[in-house]
């Protein structure tokens, strides 16, 4: 490419010049010239450490890979006996699963003359319900479907004062970019690197 529109390293504007000037001024600077907008006429570049830029980026993409929701919805059966013991361990396995931030699903089988009883069956999930009324919320109130019992439980929300918040001294968030990631560094050891292609 004969031209380029160049953008230094802080986002400022150098004009239109000549591609090797362009690679002179970048490499004076210890830096690369990274195409960023290739169909823009002429083709749009910046000065940067690309390196460094790929590395912030593999960064931010494991955190958000790291905070994405992986919510799953776990079951936890029980019966109109349950014992204290059983319905003990069932509990702490519930509270493990809303700890991981997972739904938890409740579900009562009748079996038999239990059938006749089914009020046996709603006090042992009440009873539950009862037990981690501070750490679940309800999302399906206890409800009869033929032979089984079933509820669903949730994580209760964070309180506002446990989020995290940006403060003010923090770093500003890097500005957009015209296009996707860079595709094009000068340097001939980041361009192997990446398999990108040298601005010639």
């Amino acid at each position: 490419m004969p031209s380029v529109r160049v953008i230094d390293e802080n986002g400022g504007q150098l004009g239109i010049m000549n591609t090797r000037e362009a690679m002179r001024i970048a490499e004076n600077q210890g830096l690369d010239l990274v195409e960023i907008s290739p169909n823009a006429e002429p083709p749009v570049c910046k000065i940067m450490d690309f390196g460094k830029y790929r590395y912030e980026e593999s960064i931010k993409a494991k955190n958000a890979r790291k905070n994405q929701s992986r919510q799953q919805v776990k079951e936890v059966k029980f019966h109109p006996g349950t014992e204290d013991n059983d319905l003990q361990v069932k509990l702490r396995q519930i509270r493990g699963f809303i700890a991981d931030g997972d739904k938890v699903k409740l579900t009562l089988q009748y079996r038999g003359r239990e059938n006749a009883h089914k009020e046996i069956g709603m006090d042992v999930i009440q009873r539950v319900l009862t037990e981690l009324a501070d750490t679940v919320l309800v999302e399906q109130q206890p409800k009869h479907l033929g032979r089984f019992l079933g509820a669903l439980l949730a994580p209760r929300p964070q309180k506002a004062a446990g989020k995290k918040h940006h403060h003010a001294d923090a770093p500003p968030a890097p500005k957009p970019r015209e296009n996707t990631a860079p595709a094009a560094p000068a340097n001939n050891a980041i361009a192997d690197a990446f398999g990108a292609v040298e601005i010639k």
